[in-house]
């Protein structure tokens, strides 16, 4: 299955992710960070967000969803931070706005793509879903 992103939505999981990323290499030990599985996942999917990209299986389509889930929640994370700090209008804050809209629909997207995905694992299977993860999902 393919996965559709407009040129917004690839541009703010990119600069986003690469955030998530680089917070969590410059951050000091104890400090509060994304998990290391899910800053794993995010280097993952950094050379991905060139395009349109195709999801083969339902196991694929979880880390991609997981990668994209850290990137929505540190963006809205640091959303609330500059609105709090300043004030809603703020320019970092709307930025941070407009970022956090467009990855939150491409992970709106991947939660669809996923319920579809289970759904005819589901029915090939007849309900054992172990048996599902790696079937392929042609474009």
């Amino acid at each position: 299955m393919i996965l559709h992103c407009n040129f917004e939505e690839l541009r703010a999981l990119a600069s986003a992710g690469e955030a998530v990323v680089t917070a969590a290499e410059a951050a000091s030990p104890g400090s509060v960070q994304a998990p290391a599985e899910g800053v794993a996942k995010v280097e993952m999917l950094l050379p991905r967000l060139t395009g349109d990209f195709s999801i083969e299986t339902l196991d694929e389509q979880r880390r991609v969803r997981h990668a994209v889930a850290v990137i929505v929640d540190d963006l809205k994370a640091r959303m609330d931070q500059r609105i709090v700090e300043f004030n809603p209008a703020h320019e970092e804050a709307v930025t941070l706005y407009f970022d956090y809209a467009h990855t939150r629909t491409v992970l709106h997207r991947l939660d669809v793509m996923g319920a579809e995905m289970a759904a005819i694992v589901d029915l090939i299977t007849g309900g054992n879903a172990e048996l599902g993860g790696g079937i392929a999902f042609p474009d």
